[in-house]
């Protein structure tokens, strides 16, 4: 079956369909979590409300984009929702991340010690200068710079205008330019 057959069968309430869909989605739903929340829990969390939320609406999904941008939307939301719940931010590194994803550790004999260790340094201070982004502009950062979605996907998802994406992303942007130039000012 294809992805359109699954989702009327699920709709349906054919749970091997709706199994499916989950298995389909799962990767891509936690990663894309994990990116937006940065920390394991929250994002394994996030993810387990992201498939509840599809199971109990996805009699609403009408078909008029991809599933995977309707869930993007669903796990933008959660994030935020639970992003603003929480009074303190919790630091994960980019580390993490890797190990989230399941590539496979090969040495590059190309690569010296000396690249890897300015690359982790580097990694670990974009990642604590995201970390201080503001929930709702890291969102449309992720999505926009990270993802690669367009703008007018980005917005549809967290359901803003095009220019008040552009205006978030643009914030973000200059927040982080002047997060790295201040870092790397002093060194």
């Amino acid at each position: 079956m294809n992805e359109l057959q699954l989702i009327e069968s699920a709709q349906r309430g054919e749970k091997k369909a709706l199994t499916e869909l989950v298995k389909m989605y799962e990767q891509t739903v936690y990663n894309f979590s994990f990116k937006i929340c940065r920390n394991k829990e929250k994002a394994e969390h996030t993810m387990q409300e992201t498939f509840l939320s599809m199971v109990k609406n996805l009699h609403q999904f009408s078909g008029d984009s991809k599933l995977s941008t309707w869930l993007y939307r669903v796990v933008s939301n959660h994030c935020l929702m639970l992003a603003r719940s929480q009074s303190k931010h919790e630091f994960a590194s980019f580390e993490d991340e890797d190990a989230v994803i399941d590539e496979k550790n090969i040495a590059d004999w190309k690569v010296s010690p000396d690249k890897i260790t300015e690359n982790n340094e580097l990694k670990e201070i974009l990642d604590k200068a995201i970390e201080k982004l503001p929930a709702d502009y890291r969102v449309v950062f992720m999505l926009r710079d990270v993802e690669g979605l367009s703008t007018e996907e980005t917005a549809k998802m967290v359901d803003l205008s095009v220019a008040a994406v552009k205006s978030r992303l643009h914030r973000a942007r200059a927040f982080l330019r002047d997060e790295l130039n201040e870092k790397f000012k002093h060194e």
